[in-house]
């Protein structure tokens, strides 16, 4: 983008624009910390995982039975004399004599002069030798595994930037990790605005309504790996929301707001942030998704995000707007939303120069062909509709619509881990 996102003031953005503008706010990353592996789930590593050793560290069993010490010239011998054992944890000593085996468990480490593993199921001992059953399916080198086949010394297992879930978590254990270096969690302050927002649990004025959207975004925010600084419900009132906002620039990484940020007679929040900092812009062509205003605030220029007022629309815009923000506060390149294609089952409408994210359920044929479906009404307060989907179907600025059978682009709805 050749403009400075603060030049595009009243300009109606696309959705890739805005978003390119808003990643643009985000001009220092979030500190970097060491922190022990159990308390790791869900971090971003900040520095590559190398390998100190092999994974497996030997070279191993992966069946109980015998290890062989295999005489090329005899392929198929039947009886093997027994020359001790080998179990994980507890090595045999020595070498094993050509034409002997030894007794071995799962995981122990192959003693010198085997190389073969035959499992128990195949065998029967006697005294001290041990019969092998239809020696014939025995191949050389069956059953064994190599030192250093899953990671190899000196090789980087995991990469700066990945997100570690429990997986990750064993492959860091594995290599003997006790601490891990990660990004500090970013920390978002949140709250919502708005005389007639009520917090759940308490009598709903007649004229009021609960507070949905801070709710929401404490379940999408942890979903994210952020800290969340809760700051409740402000009233309408500019001295408050101007305060507000100015102590959470000086404590979190980003401040999130919901409502308030239209041209309507009691929305300050927008105000406030023109007074404190800089607008950088807040029209985007998308549905749902307005108004959104974006912008940093106080001296430190932390980014400032204000969603729509409507509950779907926040968690529209968090997906397609606040996650490549978050992603770009832990020092990362933040990728497009995974998108699939899908043919869709019901008509579609849209508007060309708009994108449209429609809630959809998409589901597999029997062909394994995506199909999917609209969940009904779209109206940006419909909670349900958003609890039902598993997508949202995307109809670009350059598409007036679609009809069963058409193929749309589908962003399928993951919540993390």
């Amino acid at each position: 983008m050749s403009l400075s996102c603060f030049e595009l003031g009243e300009q109606m953005l696309s959705v890739d624009a805005a978003r390119e503008a808003l990643l643009s706010l985000a001009e220092q990353p979030v500190a970097v910390e060491s922190v022990a592996l159990s308390q790791a789930y869900g971090r971003r590593l900040a520095t590559d995982i190398i390998a100190p050793i092999n994974v497996p560290q030997n070279t191993n069993a992966a069946m109980d039975g015998i290890a062989l010490a295999w005489p090329g010239e005899q392929p198929h011998q039947t009886q093997w004399p027994i020359a001790g054992d080998a179990f994980a944890g507890q090595a045999f000593e020595g070498s094993v004599p050509l034409g002997q085996c030894v007794r071995i468990t799962t995981g122990a480490p192959l003693p010198s002069g085997t190389d073969t593993i035959i499992m128990r199921e195949q065998l029967s001992e006697h005294n001290s030798s041990v019969t092998v059953d239809s020696p014939d399916r025995v191949s050389h080198g069956q059953h064994v595994r190599q030192a250093g086949e899953d990671i190899a010394l000196g090789e980087v297992a995991l990469v700066a930037g990945t997100r570690l879930d429990a997986a990750c978590l064993g492959l860091i254990a594995s290599l003997g990790y006790g601490e891990v270096c990660v990004f500090r969690r970013p920390k978002v302050a949140i709250f919502s605005t708005g005389n007639e927002v009520t917090p759940p649990g308490e009598a709903l004025p007649s004229a009021g309504i609960y507070d949905t959207n801070r709710f929401t975004l404490l379940g999408l925010l942890n979903e994210q790996g952020a800290e969340v600084m809760d700051l409740g419900i402000l009233p309408d009132d500019p001295t408050t929301i101007q305060n507000a906002l100015a102590s959470a620039a000086t404590q979190c990484d980003l401040v999130i707001t919901s409502g308030g940020v239209s041209v309507g007679q009691a929305d300050y929040t927008r105000a406030a942030l023109e007074t404190l900092g800089q607008l950088a812009f807040w029209r985007v062509a998308l549905r749902p998704g307005r108004p959104m205003a974006c912008g940093w605030l106080g001296e430190s220029r932390k980014p400032f995000v204000g969603l729509p007022g409507n509950p779907v629309a926040v968690m529209v815009t968090f997906s397609q707007f606040v996650v490549p923000l978050l992603e770009r506060l832990q020092k990362q390149s933040p990728v497009p939303p995974r998108r699939l294609t899908a043919i869709t089952q019901t008509p579609l409408k849209s508007r060309l120069k708009r994108t449209d994210l429609i809630r959809g359920i998409y589901s597999s044929d029997a062909h394994g062909v995506l199909q999917v479906r609209s969940t009904g009404a779209q109206g940006s307060g419909i909670l349900t509709s958003m609890v039902a989907a598993n997508c949202l179907i995307e109809l670009g600025d350059d598409q007036a619509g679609a009809q069963p059978g058409d193929a749309v682009c589908i962003q399928p709805l993951t919540r993390w881990p």
